[in-house]
């Protein structure tokens, strides 16, 4: 029987099922949808697009969709998969196919087939080899591979063996990770086995998917185990190599034991946030390469550098936008800024903390904040008051400073016409000679502000 949270969905896919069981062909409704109804998962009704397979080809079904569907789109159409919006809602209809990597090609190689069996053998776990026919009488489940018992007994099972599914696909190796973390599934021992195995397969995928990937396990309530399954493996060796060399590495500031098992915990305590998350992952990611200076008087601005630095290059070679590369290296850079304030926290040092973190001031925050993982709960707690105090400090500045808006009490064009200048490199000086002063003693009135840049210019000048 089909249980009575499919009924919604059911009803509104009928039409379009009896409009294909009309032309002679069958409709299926596919993918997550199918496996979150049967697990009893919420779903979101305004972000939710339906996905199809049917044994139609794609002509077919661009005419079984004409007249119903209110824009139809085909950019999908050479691997069988017509799309459109059909009752207000985003479907795409796929004919049956498999798809497989020849061994040194980054594309898949796109096959059709009429049978729903052999499309289903096709797809990456067992969980999401379910079907629901929506074009008969009667609306039936098609599970051949026995999704719905491994959804139940929390098993992560491939339809085929583990070796052919992820030869069709290597991303699949990447993706078991996140279903693991995501859905709490277990994979069987031989899926991890071919993982390790096959880790090396992963170079055939593109650096855009495999990042893609990875930003969805990142944003998963927690992704523990997940990223544990990427480093077991030594999938995580293909695209961040750091990871692996971090396990037992002594962390040279906080002294946690392992870096990797910390920075996992960081993880998992920052919000699930895509760039914060990546922030958390990476923020450590310079630690091994710095752990010989250690114990040589190296500051943490030597850490923040070479981490950042490695940030960066790992995201730009997995193609990350230019914005999120600085958002990310901005944080990892700075996440240990607050550490170097022991002694107390100056205005001057407010100014610059807050000016420095720009708009991601509450990500660097909370990530600082995350990065206290230690079980002495004194030195947590001890921690936390600083962190509490800082936030206060920041809240008192900004009310009377409006810290966000940190600038010059003096613009280029006031600088230039004082001293009857024209632009250049010395407005520029001037202006950053101004800046530094607003960042250690706070807003100037107009005529302070004219006084240092006189004494400024005659220094400059030779005076």
């Amino acid at each position: 029987m089909i249980p009575a949270r499919f009924r919604p969905i059911l009803d509104e896919v009928a039409p379009l099922g009896a409009r294909f069981a009309a032309a002679g062909h069958r409709l299926y409704l596919v993918g997550g949808i199918v496996r979150d109804l049967l697990a009893g998962r919420d779903l979101d009704d305004e972000k939710l697009d339906l996905d199809f397979t049917t044994d139609a080809g794609p002509t077919q079904i661009k005419a079984l969709l004409d007249g119903v569907a209110t824009a139809v789109w085909t950019q999908g159409e050479r691997f069988g998969t017509i799309g459109g919006f059909v009752a207000g809602r985003r479907i795409e209809i796929t004919t049956h196919r498999g798809e497989a990597y020849r061994p040194d090609s980054r594309k898949p190689e796109v096959t059709f087939s009429s049978n729903i069996v052999d499309d289903l053998a096709r797809r990456d776990f067992t969980v999401n080899a379910m079907a629901m026919d929506v074009s008969g009488a009667v609306p039936e489940l098609i599970d051949p591979y026995g999704g719905a018992d491994d959804l139940v007994a929390g098993t992560l099972r491939t339809p085929l063996s583990p070796e052919e599914s992820f030869s069709d696909d290597p991303l699949r190796m990447m993706r078991a990770a996140r279903f693991i973390a995501g859905h709490h599934l277990v994979p069987e021992p031989a899926l991890t086995a071919a993982a390790t195995a096959m880790a090396d397969r992963l170079v055939v995928v593109s650096a855009e998917r495999v990042r893609d990937e990875l930003d969805k396990l990142l944003v998963v309530e927690d992704p523990s185990v997940g990223l544990w399954f990427l480093v077991d493996t030594g999938l995580a060796d293909q695209f961040l190599p750091e990871l692996a060399g971090m396990r037992l590495e002594q962390d040279p500031i906080h002294r946690h034991k392992d870096v990797l098992a910390h920075t996992i915990a960081v993880v998992a305590n920052a919000s699930p946030r895509r760039l914060l998350r990546l922030a958390a992952l990476l923020h450590d990611i310079g630690k091994p390469a710095t752990r010989a200076f250690a114990d040589n008087g190296v500051s943490f601005h030597h850490h923040e550098v070479v981490g950042a630095r490695m940030a960066r290059a790992r995201m730009k070679a997995l193609r990350y936008s230019t914005d999120d590369i600085d958002r990310v290296r901005k944080l990892v850079f700075l996440h240990l800024r607050f550490h170097t304030y022991g002694m107390g926290w100056t205005d001057s040092a407010v100014r610059r903390f807050v000016r420095d973190a720009g708009d991601d001031l509450a990500d660097l925050i909370e990530l600082t904040r995350c990065d206290v993982t230690t079980r002495n709960q004194r030195k947590a707690d001890r921690l936390a008051r600083r962190m509490d105090e800082l936030e206060a400090r920041i809240a008192q500045l900004d009310a009377a400073e409006q810290l966000a808006s940190i600038r010059p009490d003096l613009d280029g064009d006031q600088i230039m016409a004082h001293l009857g200048i024209g632009p250049g490199r010395d407005v520029g000086a001037a202006l950053a000679m101004l800046l530094e002063v607003r960042l250690d003693e706070g807003p100037l009135d107009e005529a302070e502000a004219y006084a240092r840049l006189d004494a400024w210019w005659a220094v400059r000048n030779g005076g």
